[in-house]
């Protein structure tokens, strides 16, 4: 059985989130994007929205995934990486489940 860390607990949060690199997001925002998710699916939701999406989508849910752990990464340390922020959407512009997700390899 494999434990989940508060970070990856974070990191899974933010992926299942509506949160995306356009919204070119604050620590508040990171920090409110967790609680909501969090508050809305739970943390098994999050875990369970992240493995659907490397399950239909994997090269984007890994790019979207580099890009959380950046924003994790920042909001944690409290410094703030304008790489995280300045990247276009590309292929990391993903949209959660249900939230107008991406269709036959189709990236948002």
């Amino acid at each position: 059985m494999t434990r989940l860390t508060v970070d990856g607990a974070r990191c899974e949060a933010l992926f299942a989130s509506e949160l995306q690199r356009s919204d070119v997001p604050t620590a508040e925002s990171v920090t409110e994007a967790i609680s909501r998710t969090v508050r809305r699916l739970g943390t098994r939701g999050c875990a369970g929205r992240m493995a659907q999406e490397f399950g239909d989508h994997p090269q984007a849910a890994a790019e979207r995934m580099r890009w959380i752990r950046q924003l994790a990464a920042g909001t944690t340390t409290g410094r703030w990486r304008a790489s995280a922020r300045s990247r276009p959407a590309g292929p990391g512009g993903w949209s959660p489940a249900g939230h107008g997700s991406p269709k036959d390899g189709e990236l948002r």
